[in-house]
């Protein structure tokens, strides 16, 4: 377009995750068509979904699920439900997906799935419909050995719970591990709905380790104040960090000497909210991510972190609850100011090992209690945060770059060993 630069146009949250891994790629001087086998998702499916609305009217919304790759095991990922979902972000997170699950060591290759409406204008009725018809539509992709969908944003456990019933009335029998994050009662997990923030957490305390910073008593604010966010905010409490503001779709607060977490969530099951929060003072989201904090938590969605406000950033680390909310750009500018940025692939991959947890204990029929859950959760981030560390100092490179080369050379190897069917 004339009078407009390229830099002023945002970047696809999948050139986003291309260019991550172009760039990590090119370090490990790896044969270019391998490596274009492995980047480019292998299946990409776009489903029309008719379904009558309560008052009688038919609509038709768009569903997508992508698998990125099986390489390394089924696909894994979970299902949004949101007005701005496409079929180039489905195909981002799902390229995230396989790097995540690489990344921490799990068997797992990378899937995502998303339909495009506006959950909070149906109700529970129309919800059931809409995610019954998706899951006959992409019925072929999914199942136990071959694509498990989990909960992401605006879906739950319910949501799970009619999946795996409509798969299961397919299939003509229960198959519980043909998706995780379901109700505990129908094979779910203990410590699945806390996983997600809880290796935010782990991760964000070996990051503050490895920069000399007391855990305990560390500021922190919190950008998204849902499941991730919320969860995150109150672990963190609970380690002794202050977490000084959170925000959310509405607005965001600020309270320097700390906020009361567990008395805000009970704000925010009450009002919906966090603005208004007794002792607190409204801020701005750009304020919020901009604030003298030692760790900044960014867990709403994509790209709220650019080149534009980067330089204005003054936490010491960044903790990615969210995926993809940095963008190429802003990374180089945050790397040459020394902030210590743990990335998603690595700092929100709690959530996928526990639905890996749960997908064993599914197919053994033997389930674990929420101390043994979260020990095994630990002993996984622990271990694949000093994996990426190791290669940070190998390479003199960034934790990001250094993830993705270490999740890139897992799949790659795996990808060398199997072959090339032909």
């Amino acid at each position: 377009m004339p009078g407009v630069k390229s830099s002023d146009i945002p970047l696809s949250a999948f050139a986003n995750a291309m260019q991550q891994f172009d760039e990590a790629a090119a370090k490990l001087n790896l044969d270019a068509d391998l490596l274009e086998a492995i980047k480019q998702p292998r299946r990409s499916l776009i489903v029309k979904l008719p379904i009558r609305r309560d008052d009688g009217r038919l609509e038709v919304f768009t569903g997508y699920r992508v698998q990125h790759s099986i390489n390394r095991g089924p696909a894994k990922g979970g299902i949004r439900y949101h007005p701005k979902v496409s079929l180039d972000e489905v195909m981002a997170l799902a390229a995230w997906m396989t790097w995540k699950c690489a990344v921490v060591g799990i068997p797992f290759g990378g899937g995502k799935g998303g339909i495009c409406c506006d959950p909070s204008t149906m109700s529970s009725h129309e919800l059931e419909h809409l995610t019954r018809r998706y899951t006959a539509e992409i019925l072929d992709l999914i199942g136990p050995e071959r694509d498990v969908p989990a909960p992401d944003v605006n879906t739950n456990p319910q949501t799970m719970a009619w999946i795996m019933d409509t798969y299961s009335m397919h299939a003509r029998q229960t198959s519980t591990a043909a998706v995780t994050g379901k109700p505990l009662e129908i094979g779910g997990s203990r410590g699945r709905v806390e996983a997600t923030g809880r290796g935010v957490t782990i991760t964000a305390r070996e990051a503050a380790k490895n920069k000399g910073i007391s855990y305990d008593g560390a500021t922190v604010a919190v950008q998204g104040f849902g499941n991730v966010g919320s969860i995150t905010a109150k672990l963190m409490h609970q380690s002794g960090c202050r977490i000084v503001a959170v925000s959310d779709v509405f607005g965001a607060i600020h309270k320097p000497d700390g906020l009361d977490v567990p008395g805000l969530i009970e704000h925010v099951k009450t009002t919906k909210k966090v603005l208004d929060f007794p002792g607190s003072k409204r801020i701005s989201h750009e304020e919020l991510l901009s604030l003298d904090c030692d760790i900044l938590v960014p867990a709403a969605l994509e790209n709220v972190i650019t080149e534009d406000n980067a330089d204005s950033i003054k936490a010491e680390i960044i903790a990615e609850g969210a995926n993809g909310p940095i963008t190429p750009d802003a990374d180089k500018i945050l790397n040459q100011k020394g902030v210590l940025v743990v990335p998603d692939i690595l700092c929100n991959a709690g959530g996928v090992t526990v639905s890996y947890f749960e997908w064993v204990q599914d197919r053994m029929g033997y389930f674990w209690d929420e101390d043994e859950v979260n020990r095994r959760l630990e002993l996984v981030m622990v271990r694949a945060f000093n994996d990426v560390i190791k290669v940070v100092e190998e390479h003199n490179t960034s934790m990001r770059i250094a993830a993705f080369m270490l999740a890139i050379k897992r799949v790659v190897d795996v990808t060398l060993m199997r072959g090339f069917y032909s």
